[in-house]
């Protein structure tokens, strides 16, 4: 790693009090990238301790074995500044922390689905009670619900039936959900598309 073309750090040489290195802009993330213990070739460096405070601007050699002694590592936690930032830390636990945290984070996450539920103009009072109670499970779950009502024969010649159907289907479940689509036909078929109202999806 070369100095040319780096931006200095103001003050940092200087800098009276305990030194953090959270309170630099400058400061990167870490990440894959960073240098860490032997990687580190420029010296000396600005060495922040464990627990935050600075142990001085010292050869990187000295650096590194004091981080060795304590069974740590040394990361380079500021490579702009000059000289560079590095703190003593357990990188390998700083990793899987990052890493545990990534996970947590991507398990909230919900992406919205689309999911269909299809029934007939001529449905039984049983089959409709089921599929509605689906569509309502697929709400609370904090997806969007596209009911298709699905045609045949001389069903085709009383479409009004079919939207008797869907529009009951769309009251049913108006405490969950708001009509995003309003009921369309769709060659042989007519449907409409219920989006959640719900703030707090239950999990899958």
């Amino acid at each position: 790693m070369t100095g040319s073309g780096c931006r200095a750090l103001t003050g940092l040489g200087s800098y009276p009090g305990p030194f953090s290195f959270h309170s630099f802009s400058e400061i990167s993330a870490i990440n894959e990238k960073t240098r860490v213990n032997r990687q580190i070739r420029i010296s000396p460096v600005r060495v922040i301790s464990p627990d935050g405070e600075q142990l001085g601007i010292i050869p990187i050699e000295q650096a590194l074995s004091i981080a060795e002694e304590q069974g740590l590592d040394l990361v380079e936690v500021a490579p702009l500044a000059r000289p560079p930032v590095c703190r003593i830390m357990d990188y390998g636990k700083f990793k899987y922390e990052e890493q545990r945290k990534a996970r947590e984070a991507r398990k909230k996450q919900h992406h919205v689905q689309i999911k269909e539920v299809k029934m007939r103009p001529g449905i039984e009072g049983h089959d409709f009670d089921f599929k509605t109670r689906h569509a309502r499970k697929f709400l609370e779950e904090g997806n969007k619900v596209k009911v298709t009502m699905m045609f045949r024969g001389r069903q085709m010649a009383h479409p009004e039936i079919g939207r008797q159907v869907l529009d009951r289907v769309s009251e049913l479940l108006s405490d969950i959900a708001k009509l995003e689509s309003a009921p369309m036909m769709e060659a042989r078929a007519m449907t409409m598309v219920l989006a959640p109202t719900v703030k707090n999806p239950q999990p899958q």
